[in-house]
């Protein structure tokens, strides 16, 4: 099944919409890249959750792994206000992520 792509659309229409927000990361969470990518900037900009840099730098870096060249630059731009413990806690955010997508896709 291809994956769902028009994400940031919906995040325009509605700013802030914390249901949004969970629907994008229950997608996300299945490996859809362009939900990574959204929810990456959900957590950048505080759109319907509140502002977690390191959050941020962990969806963003998902979406990376997955060639996704407009995330790398978001993401640049998410690690250069991190500190270095948010830095760290941002890799090591990412990499469970990476581990709970790895479970959900083997289980279906």
């Amino acid at each position: 099944m291809p994956h769902r792509t028009d994400f940031l659309r919906d995040l325009v229409l509605l700013r802030n919409d914390p249901e949004l927000a969970h629907d994008v990361r229950a997608e996300a969470i299945k490996g859809n890249p362009h939900a990574q990518y959204a929810m990456g900037l959900i957590c950048a900009e505080g759109r319907g959750v509140a502002i977690n840099g390191t959050e941020s730098y962990a969806w963003l870096t998902l979406a990376v792994l997955q060639g996704d060249r407009a995330a790398e630059t978001l993401r640049t731009i998410v690690a250069v206000e991190l500190s270095d413990d948010e830095f760290d806690r941002g890799k090591a955010l990412a990499s469970q992520l990476a581990q709970e997508i790895e479970r959900n896709n083997a289980s279906h």
